[in-house]
């Protein structure tokens, strides 16, 4: 059994839904329970169901520290959630502080990206690696930069935002204000807008032989490709994992995507770097958020 200061919780907080998992220092999940996000998803009521939530998962109080993952930008000092996306009157919100007065435990903070980088690279496919990046491809892209074991992320705390990288200067209009960022052609929105279907109807038409479809993997894995090749010259990373519901698809782009690594990067900016496809699936943030609150303060 693990001591009370080997355990931690992980929280994954989302705008439908709140994961919680109490992990020991070895990354063994001892129980984890998945709680609706009151609606409407005040900061109030977000953290009286994440309070609750954790007393129902640690009746003994048997973890010493909390992380949360929160679906948005947090302060290089782990304690604000300075915008949540999705979720109701969350900007600049003292989340740590909050949490610790209901749970009298240390709290830490991080995008969620951030905490589902931090989980492929504890346990899952980026444990082998020390410098490793990853990709979300879902809804936008997301991203996490982990160096040397520990996330990386910048003077103000908003570093890794990959996604929003810029590809095109004259392509599409970006919510971030930019133009022809990664997310604009690697997302499922982008793939939406450029082909009026979502990702697993294209899926579908391409495991069935679809030409077209086909095609339009080959497009993305491209656009994928020349981001990861911006990236490698920064980085020069180990890994780069591929994470979000997109990465389901990754036989039908991923040939492609290697390719234009190939053809794009200098061998020795690329020398060993594997792109693989992330193992956690929606835990990984979980995951992430339990060793960030290890890294803090195990």
């Amino acid at each position: 059994m693990a001591t009370v200061a080997q355990q931690v919780i992980g929280v994954d907080l989302g705008g439908t839904a709140i994961k919680l998992g109490r992990f020991a220092q070895a990354g063994q999940c001892l129980t984890s329970v998945t709680v609706p996000t009151p609606q409407p998803s005040t900061p109030a009521a977000v953290i009286e169901a994440i309070a609750a939530a954790i007393d129902a998962i640690d009746p003994n109080r048997e973890a010493a520290a909390i992380g949360v993952g929160t679906p948005g930008p947090a302060d290089v000092t782990g304690r604000i959630a300075r915008v949540a996306i999705n979720m109701a009157g969350w900007h600049d919100v003292p989340i740590a502080d909050l949490l610790e007065a209901k749970t009298d435990r240390p709290v830490t903070v991080a995008n969620d990206a951030d905490c589902a980088g931090l989980g492929e690279a504890w346990l899952g496919a980026g444990r082998n690696f020390s410098d490793m990046l990853m990709l979300t491809l879902g809804t936008g892209v997301g991203g996490a930069i982990i160096l040397d074991g520990k996330l990386f992320v910048g003077r103000t705390g908003t570093a890794g935002e990959l996604g929003l990288m810029t590809l095109n200067p004259d392509g599409p209009p970006c919510n971030s204000g930019n133009r022809g960022s990664l997310e604009q052609y690697c997302s499922v929105q982008a793939i939406e807008r450029e082909t009026g279907l979502a990702p697993a109807a294209l899926f579908d038409q391409a495991k069935a032989g679809d030409e077209h479809a086909i095609a339009f993997w080959q497009t993305y894995g491209r656009w994928l490709g020349a981001g990861i090749a911006s990236l490698a010259y920064v980085f020069t990373p180990e890994a780069v994992i591929l994470g979000g519901g997109i990465s389901a698809a990754a036989d039908l782009f991923l040939p492609t995507t290697l390719a234009e690594l190939e053809i794009r990067v200098l061998p020795t900016s690329r020398d060993g770097m594997q792109v693989l496809v992330a193992e956690l699936g929606n835990q990984a943030g979980m995951v992430g958020a339990a060793r960030l609150a290890l890294q803090r303060h195990g």
